[in-house]
């Protein structure tokens, strides 16, 4: 990577100043802008370059990476007349999270404006960026991503591309926080049903993390469930499943406690129950959430 590398950071929420320290750690010439100001204050002392504003920040590097809280915050800058005509011929790496759909209608918008562009997510918290923990995902030109890599690299972690389709990164970026938010919504239930039955939080949570050392293995063997078709219920049938999912729901509403999530997942086994697969594992209901998506 040569020493003259420069890169630009548009937004400096948590992750985008993690990422402009970075970049800073590994000696690039670093360029940041943040619509609210007064965020840059550490990173300018670090070296860092502040801009007057967006579109002198993008027309400062070759790179600018884009990291702020959703699509259209991201449009409502790059989009300015001034901001994106100072991209023209430059690549923009956006990290900002949203929809397939948004990133491949920004790819568009790019291509239009002769700008290169790389979609991208990052599914570790800010405290892993520089570090081997961080992981990056990717989507878009080959060829793009691969002139930019060494400069990614200092971001830390792995980075792996998905392929050229731009809205590939974000799709496993929502998928992927699928499970985590509704991971994080069933324990937060969790706490509050064992609170009403005097259990603390504390004394609930080495329990919960042994069923999270279950989840891991299951998420593969599971996957090769719903890929080939198979959804074995031989050690756990969908119908014992809706049993346990019951208990949940009575002893939440005993207690005047919200059981709207379980009792959605309960009403989706209970559907692929009436259709004739109660002997099948739980995972068709995949198969079921797929069909009325394509029947949409």
């Amino acid at each position: 990577m040569p020493a003259s590398s420069a890169v630009t950071v548009l937004g400096l929420g948590p992750m985008g100043r993690a990422l402009a320290g970075a970049f800073l750690a590994a000696g690039l010439r670093t360029t940041v802008w943040n619509r609210t100001p007064g965020k840059d204050g550490e990173l300018l002392g670090r070296g860092a370059v502040g801009a007057r504003s967006a579109a002198e920040a993008v027309a400062a590097s070759e790179l600018v990476v884009v990291c702020v809280v959703n699509y259209d915050a991201a449009d409502a800058v790059l989009r300015q007349d001034a901001v994106t005509g100072a991209l023209k011929g430059r690549t923009v790496v956006n990290l900002t999270a949203d929809t397939p759909a948004r990133a491949r209608d920004t790819a568009t918008w790019a291509a239009a404006h002769g700008i290169r562009y790389l979609d991208g997510a990052i599914m570790t918290p800010a405290t892993t960026i520089g570090t081997p923990d961080a992981v990056f995902l990717h989507s878009g030109p080959e060829d793009l991503y691969r002139g930019h890599r060494p400069v990614l690299d200092v971001l830390g972690g792995t980075h792996t591309h998905l392929g050229e389709d731009v809205g590939r990164a974000a799709a496993y970026d929502v998928a992927l926080l699928d499970i985590f938010w509704t991971a994080m919504s069933g324990y937060a239930h969790a706490l509050a049903v064992a609170r009403a039955e005097g259990i603390t939080a504390r004394e609930l949570a080495p329990f919960a993390q042994g069923i999270g050392t279950i989840l891991p293995p299951l998420f593969e063997e599971l996957a090769g469930d719903v890929d080939d078709g198979t959804y074995s219920g031989e050690l756990n049938p969908i119908t014992s499943a809706v049993s346990s999912m019951a208990h949940i729901v009575e002893a939440s509403e005993s207690h005047g406690i919200d059981a709207g999530v379980m009792r959605a997942a309960e009403g989706q086994a209970r559907r692929v129950i009436g259709l004739g697969h109660g002997t099948d594992g739980f995972m068709r209901v995949a198969e079921l959430l797929g069909r009325r998506s394509q029947a949409g």
